[in-house]
């Protein structure tokens, strides 16, 4: 069963990202249009996250990604398919003790835009990313042994937070 872990922000996340980043870009190679570090850990101002690193692959054809399921399990990735997001690939790394969780959309998927939105937003609203790492931090303590209780609590305020960034995003022509 997984736990829900919340750790305070460290650059080594920074770096885990880099290092993976580094073998998925030799994996789809001349698929991938971009990749990024999203989520938690991608946001230093967040002060607390899940120790996961989350990783917005962007790609041309969004069906040859399944050509690679193979070889993203190899990696120790379980490939899962739009796992209940339409349009996007979805492979999370190391079951039970997860490491990292992969993203993948095709260019013009209006996830991307809010994913990274959302990420800026964070980083440039300090107060706004404190919230959200104390809210991680009272759901971790209230939910550990139940994964899908802790997303669950976290979902209007992140809701209201990719609202709030696609308004910012529009007032200052992002």
């Amino acid at each position: 069963m997984r736990k829900t872990i919340i750790l305070p922000w460290t650059e080594e996340w920074e770096k885990s990202y880099k290092k993976e980043a580094k073998i998925l870009k030799a994996i789809f190679k001349d698929e991938i249009v971009d990749i990024f570090h999203i989520g938690s850990t991608s946001i230093p101002t967040i002060g607390y996250a899940k120790p996961i690193i989350d990783i917005l692959i962007v790609v041309k054809d969004i069906e040859k990604v399944d050509l690679y399921n193979g070889k993203m399990k190899e990696l120790g990735y379980e490939p899962r398919g739009e796992n209940g997001i339409s349009g996007r690939r979805y492979f999370p790394k190391g079951q039970d003790n997860r490491t990292h969780h992969v993203h993948i959309y095709q260019i013009g998927h209006e996830n991307i835009e809010k994913h990274l939105l959302f990420k800026e937003y964070m980083i440039k609203n300090p107060d706004e990313a404190k919230k959200y790492g104390e809210l991680k931090m009272k759901l971790a303590k209230q939910f550990p042994d139940h994964t899908h209780q802790y997303q669950k609590g976290k979902e209007s305020f992140v809701n209201e937070m990719v609202e709030k960034s696609l308004k910012w995003a529009s007032k200052n022509n992002k």
